[in-house]
């Protein structure tokens, strides 16, 4: 792989999309990105390598949701299924 170098283009999550999106390399420690510029929202944050953040526990308004498709469509909800 080759070096990075400022302005190269890399892969990150940004926490203000709330997406994996490219990124341009604006600052570099030991020859790694320290800091990223979003390409889509233009905000700049510290490199996180990529890390996704994980899902987040079903709200309550998540599972009423699901309770009115499941009427609808005739499908068992999850509690049922288990």
């Amino acid at each position: 792989m080759s070096e990075i170098r400022l302005g190269d283009v890399v892969d990150d999550y940004c926490s203000r999309c709330r997406l994996e999106t490219n990124h341009s390399v604006v600052s570099l420690v030991n020859r790694q990105p320290a800091k990223v510029h979003c390409r889509s929202c233009f905000y700049e944050h510290n490199y996180g390598a990529a890390k996704s953040q994980e899902k987040r526990k079903s709200t309550k308004k998540a599972k009423l949701f699901d309770d009115v498709l499941s009427s609808i469509t005739g499908t068992p909800k999850e509690e049922e299924k288990r």
